[in-house]
């Protein structure tokens, strides 16, 4: 399904959140909802987790960014409830829960950076979605919002120096309690 024709599976996902925000009003609800019902019906058309999961999440996140964005929505809510559904419906744990989170922050902020969305509010919405969801994937909340702040750093470092910049503002020293630590030195080419 989403390997065949990726752009309509992100229209989808992107009117799902679009009319879950405008009905419950609620964003970061709506969009953990919508998330996951999308990722778990997508994982069970392909029946493949692996490669599936992947490509999948990365749409669905996407999607919710686009979503948000058309409605004028919080993105920031809509990163913490994007990185939740993403953990609730993958059912990952440990090093492999990590992994996951570092790559959907990333996703987040690319995502984020195609449609001109405020890249460290997005950043700080999907660490918030990693320390809530920790708990439930058998990580430390402290480990959850490393790997979210290095995987949206990362992927920061991808787009430009300055968005690079915004990124690390946002992410570093404490969110929501939990001291978060930068464990690489991401550098751009324009660095």
């Amino acid at each position: 399904m989403t390997t065949e024709d990726p752009e309509k599976f992100v229209d989808s996902v992107k009117d799902g959140i679009v009319a879950a925000v405008r009905g419950a009003g609620e964003i970061t609800d709506a969009v953990i909802d919508t998330i996951s019902g999308s990722l778990v019906n997508a994982l069970e058309k392909t029946g493949n987790v692996g490669g599936a999961l992947t490509s999948a999440a990365s749409e669905i996140v996407r999607g919710s960014i686009q979503g948000v964005v058309e409605v004028g929505g919080d993105l920031g809510g809509t990163a913490k409830g994007t990185m939740l559904g993403v953990l609730r419906s993958t059912k990952e744990a440990g090093g492999a829960a990590l992994d996951t989170i570092g790559g959907m922050a990333g996703v987040v902020v690319r995502s984020t950076a195609e449609v001109g969305g405020d890249l460290g509010v997005a950043a700080k919405g999907a660490v918030e979605g990693a320390i809530v969801g920790a708990r439930d994937v058998g990580v430390s909340a402290e480990e959850a919002a490393s790997a979210a702040a290095n995987g949206a750093l990362k992927a920061a470092g991808e787009v430009s120096a300055t968005a690079a910049e915004q990124v690390r503002a946002a992410v570093a020293g404490t969110i929501a309690g939990v001291k978060v630590v930068l464990t690489e030195p991401f550098k751009t080419d324009d660095d």
